[in-house]
């Protein structure tokens, strides 16, 4: 059944969008497309877009009647961050505050939503820094616990939460994510070709997108890829598209020590045109992560029809369904075996693309900011 809390139809929503200033990565990119899409559903909410006083760009959407902008001087993942926001809140007198980066503000709205993407760091807390695991850990006990209702990323991140934090079940509601309208868009062959000019790079590569992080599991992938080469007598690059994160030294001791240091390439700082080139030109997306929340390369891959191996881990099994491979993220020789199939193999290639085609227009930023606009009229399942 539905819970239908009270609500005025003109109720004023606010979302906080400061990260955008900080890192445009994966949250504030969720946090963007979230509100570009909720601008395209019908209704008497005013939204206020909160972001960082310190950030001079404009971060409404293309229809923004009724949304405004609002600047706060709080920075993100400030030890006092809970305090501050909340004192800077008060005089908008909102009735929804929604926090994308899963920490609430300890008052200021009516009442409070928030994004939980993945709980990895208590998984795999060695995959995080000394001071980034200890900030997660004293956070987010008491932000589940706060917030009146959670937004989870997947299945997989819903139930994380029920069993490792004893969040209640009906407190949490899966909301998938979905791809940028640039990773939907047709591109000419001559556009991907320039791309590939630009990059230096030959049609059919294996493509791998992601922070370079522990949690990606990029060594093995680069194990099973020098196995490849070497087993097979192939030939083709390794592209690895995402910028450094944490903890990334591995990576590169691992390409040194198998003297790949020519046939690694790293792509930093590509725009997402250039990415949806990439996805079109590449033979496979190997994406091998111990875990994702959601894991939005897999579908970007999908919409361009580029075959998928995924991790069988985690969200990736909930969004390509049937339409990869999906392999054990510790099974180097499985992995190499299966980057040689989807490459060999022009039969399953095609399947896998045509499959993945149709597994990702399952996923739309419609229905997103649709059951997203649900949770702030306070409208959940139990």
């Amino acid at each position: 059944m539905f819970t239908h809390a009270p609500y005025n139809l003109d109720m004023r929503v606010g979302i906080d969008n400061r990260l955008a200033y900080y890192r445009m990565g994966g949250i504030a990119q969720y946090t963007l497309q979230l509100i570009e899409a909720l601008a395209e559903v019908p209704g008497q909410e005013s939204f206020i877009i909160f972001h960082s006083r310190k950030d001079s760009r404009s971060h409404l959407p293309s229809d923004s009647t009724r949304f405004s902008l609002a600047n706060l001087s709080t920075p993100c993942h400030h030890r006092f961050e809970r305090w501050a926001l909340a004192a800077e809140l008060i005089p908008y007198r909102l009735d929804v505050h929604h926090s994308p980066d899963f920490i609430p503000p300890l008052g200021g709205a009516k009442r409070r939503i928030i994004t939980v993407h993945d709980l990895t760091f208590l998984h795999y807390p060695e995959f995080l820094t000394p001071d980034s695991e200890r900030y997660y850990n004293e956070q987010i006990g008491w932000a589940v616990t706060e917030a009146d209702h959670i937004s989870a990323d997947s299945n997989a991140t819903r139930e994380d939460l029920i069993n490792l934090l004893g969040v209640p079940a009906g407190k949490v509601t899966t909301i998938y994510l979905a791809a940028s309208a640039i990773h939907t868009a047709y591109y000419t062959e001559e556009e991907i070709s320039s791309t590939l000019e630009e990059y230096h790079l030959p049609e059919g590569f294996i493509l791998s997108v992601g922070t370079l992080e522990p949690r990606k599991n990029l060594p093995t992938l680069i194990h099973a890829y020098y196995h490849w080469r070497r087993d097979y007598r192939a030939d083709l690059p390794l592209v690895i598209v995402g910028g450094r994160g944490w903890l990334y030294e591995e990576i590169f001791e691992t390409i040194r020590s198998l003297k790949l240091s020519d046939d690694v390439h790293f792509l930093e700082g590509v725009n997402d045109v250039r990415l949806a080139h990439l996805y079109r030109a590449a033979g496979v997306l190997a994406f091998p992560s111990y875990y994702e929340g959601f894991g939005l390369p897999a579908l970007e891959a999908m919409h361009a029809g580029c075959p998928v191996i995924a991790s069988n881990r985690g969200s990736l099994v909930e969004v390509v369904g049937d339409a990869a491979l999906l392999m054990d993220p510790d099974d180097t020789a499985g992995w190499t075996d299966a980057i040689n199939r989807v490459l060999t193999d022009s039969g399953l290639a095609n399947r896998l693309a045509k499959t993945g085609y149709l597994q990702a227009q399952k996923f739309t930023w419609a229905k997103t900011a649709e059951a997203t606009l649900a949770l702030y009229r306070g409208e959940w399942e139990h």
